[in-house]
Order: C-alpha cells, then sequence, then structure tokens
C-alpha cells in the first residue's frame, strides 16, 4: 500500500476538502507535490513531533550526521532547494558577520554581485536576487575573468545548464578557485545518480543543494545544502530559528529536519539497480499496450542531468488516432481514476515519467492510455 494511501478506517481529508487525488505519472513535479514519503521517513516525523528540543542542537547534530553519510564537509537541512539558494547567498555575502546579516538586503558596503553564465538564467534565481544582488550575466572564460571582482560574493551554477553553458562543470569550479570567488551549484532534481549527492562537493564546489522530495523522496518543503564548514555555519545564522535574518521565514522544524536525515539514510541503502529496472518494466508495460493500436510508437528518454530516470513517450500518426497528445492528457487527468502524464506532453508526443508510480500504477495507466487511444482510433 502506498505511503499516502488512507485506509477504510481513517478521516479522507482529500475527500472532504474536494480535493482530487491521482496517479503520479508526470514526475516531482512540485505543483503535483513531487514525491510520497516512505514509512520511515513518516514515522520519524511523528517521532518528533511528540517532543521538544534545541532546533539549533538538532540542525547541527543532524547536519553533521548528514554530511558524514553523503561524504562533504558539513550539510543542513533547508527548506527546499529554493531555501537553500537564498540562505546560501546570505552566507556568502555575510560570512559570520551579524551586522551584515541583520543588514540584508541591504549591501551597502558590502559584496553584491553574483555572476552566472548567460545560459544559467532560469525560474529560480529569485531565490538568490532575494539577497538584494545583481546577477552579473557572462558567457566566456575570458567574461568572468574580467567580470570577477572586489563585488563578487559568488558564482552560481545551475547543474542541469551544464551542456547549454560555454564554461562547463568542472572549469566552473578551477575559475572560482582561481578568482576567490564561492562556487554554488544548484543541483535540484539531480540524484539519481545516488553518487551525485557528492560529485560536486568533492569537485570542489563550495556549496551545493539538492530538494528534499524529489528523488530523495524526504519532506517536500525540506532540501540539503552542502558545503565548505564555515559556509554552512554562516547560511544556518541567516535563517530560523534567528530572527533578525533574509531566511527568517524559510524555516525548517524538527520534524521536516528529522524526516530528510531518514530520507538521506534510506536513500542510500536503496538497492538504484533494481529500482532502475523496475522504472523500465513500467515505461515497457504502458508501451507494450499502447503499442497495439495502430500508428502508436514508444520511446524511452533518460534526461541527462536532471530528472535522469526513463520517461516514455508516446506518438501517433493523428490522421489514424483521431486525437491530440494534450487531449489524451486532459481526458487522463479527469478520468477515474485521475491520472496526471508529465508536462512534457505537447501536440507531437505524449509523455510519461514512470518513477513517482506506486505498485498498481502502471497497469492502470496503460489499460487507461490503450482505451483512449483505441477509441479515437476506431
Amino acid at each position: 500500500m502506498p505511503a499516502a494511501a488512507v485506509s477504510a478506517a481513517e478521516r479522507d481529508y482529500f475527500k472532504d476538502l474536494g480535493v482530487r487525488t491521482f496517479i503520479n505519472a508526470a514526475g516531482t513535479y512540485t505543483a503535483l507535490t513531487a514525491s510520497l514519503m516512505p514509512r520511515e521517513v513518516m514515522e520519524a516525523m511523528n517521532y518528533a513531533s511528540r517532543y521538544y528540543v534545541s532546533l539549533n542542537e538538532l540542525q547541527e547534530a543532524a547536519g553533521a550526521r548528514i554530511a558524514s553519510l553523503i561524504g562533504v564537509e558539513a550539510a543542513m537541512v533547508t527548506s527546499g532547494a529554493a531555501g537553500a539558494l537564498t540562505c546560501g547567498t546570505a552566507a556568502c555575502i555575510t560570512g559570520r558577520d551579524q551586522e551584515k546579516i541583520v543588514r540584508l538586503p541591504d549591501l551597502t558596503g558590502m559584496k553584491s554581485e553574483v555572476l552566472i553564465q548567460k545560459s544559467h538564467r532560469y525560474g529560480y534565481d529569485h531565490a538568490i536576487r532575494a539577497c538584494g544582488v545583481k546577477l552579473v550575466e557572462i558567457e566566456t572564460p575570458e567574461e568572468l575573468e574580467r567580470a570577477a571582482g572586489e563585488k563578487s560574493a559568488m558564482m552560481l551554477f545551475f547543474n542541469d545548464a551544464d551542456p547549454r553553458g560555454k564554461i562547463p562543470v568542472a572549469e566552473w569550479v578551477r575559475l572560482g578557485k582561481k578568482l576567490n570567488v564561492p562556487t554554488f551549484n544548484d543541483a535540484a532534481a539531480d540524484v539519481p545518480p545516488v553518487e551525485n549527492l557528492s560529485k560536486y562537493s568533492k569537485m570542489g564546489f563550495d556549496l551545493v543543494t539538492f530538494s528534499g522530495g524529489k528523488g530523495l523522496c524526504g519532506p517536500q518543503s525540506a532540501g540539503l545544502l552542502l558545503g565548505r564548514r564555515d559556509l554552512i555555519e554562516a547560511a544556518r545564522l541567516n535563517t530560523s530559528p534567528n530572527s533578525d535574518t533574509i531566511s527568517r521565514g524559510m524555516k525548517v522544524n524538527k520534524e521536516e529536519i528529522l524526516g530528510m536525515l531518514v530520507a538521506v539514510e534510506l536513500y542510500l541503502k536503496r538497492d538504484h539497480e533494481a529500482e532502475w529496472k523496475e522504472w523500465e518494466r513500467r515505461a515497457q508495460v504502458i508501451a507494450d499496450a499502447a503499442t497495439k493500436i495502430p500508428s502508436v510508437q514508444s520511446e524511452v528518454i533518460v534526461p541527462p542531468i536532471a530528472n535522469h530516470v526513463p520517461h516514455l513517450k508516446l506518438s501517433w500518426d493523428q490522421e489514424k488516432v483521431r486525437i491530440a497528445p494534450p487531449q489524451v492528457m486532459r481526458q487522463l487527468r479527469e478520468g477515474q481514476p485521475s491520472i496526471e502524464a508529465s508536462p512534457m506532453t505537447n501536440r507531437e508526443a505524449l509523455a510519461f515519467g514512470v518513477w513517482m508510480m506506486q505498485p498498481g500504477d502502471a497497469e492502470v495507466v496503460a489499460r487507461r492510455v490503450a482505451e483512449i487511444l483505441k477509441s479515437a482510433a476506431a
């Protein structure tokens, strides 16, 4: 039974509220509440809810355990990867200077620029700009070296954009060391593979963040900030429970901290090879059912960096199967049970992210897709 399933004896809160639940054939999208937490994570959070502890003491102890498990210098639990971006950027600006911490986002007399490749600008850099900094766009190593200077607080790297930039990941780190500017890698959606958890810190990044509620299957409201001990200490000073800080509202409580720790423990123990084979099996189940319909073709793709897991794409001759992929997506959503396909769906292909499905879901999705396509082909 899925971790989120409710028994007949329990109150069905979502039904009471008129909120639909669905089979997640999309992936770890925040708007679709990402992943489900394993029973052990929920038990840890329930355990934490029954006791009072010092939040600073717990953050320190859990951070030390997480750092030891992953193999990095220091770690902390944040309010998602976006929260990590804000308090991590603040750390690079202020260090442990309390006067500077209190003044953010007023950067008078402080470092006020973050260097970023133009191709790495993205929808989450608002979390960086919240600290008051200006994002300085560059494209080449030469431009980076010219732009770096006394105002440079940090160099931000968006990991998924690595293939699109002119400065690759290892070179970004090397230049950061040369210019004496801290480097921060946003790798929020970049596990699996499991080795990525330590890869970028070992490469030399001063800070790295991962989302807690995606592949790690921890609390969706939590994340990890990993890196240099002095910067992690400074990041903690720039957020809750410290009141007069830029990230005070980005709090995590004892439940998220303990839940995130257990999620990391579980993730590191998983049989990742077996898990991958199961994802491939789910994709094949859906493909086998759909391709029985004339002209329907299937393709399994694995994104190279973020969400690096099997995704299934279905396409067909829309003269023979007279329905467009977005229409199939809508029928899946509006049917019973409701099914969310991947937002990668477009006019040409219907896409599914199979890795967040629960046992038996692939078979349900396969049946429903085949029914819709068969009806459109009649």
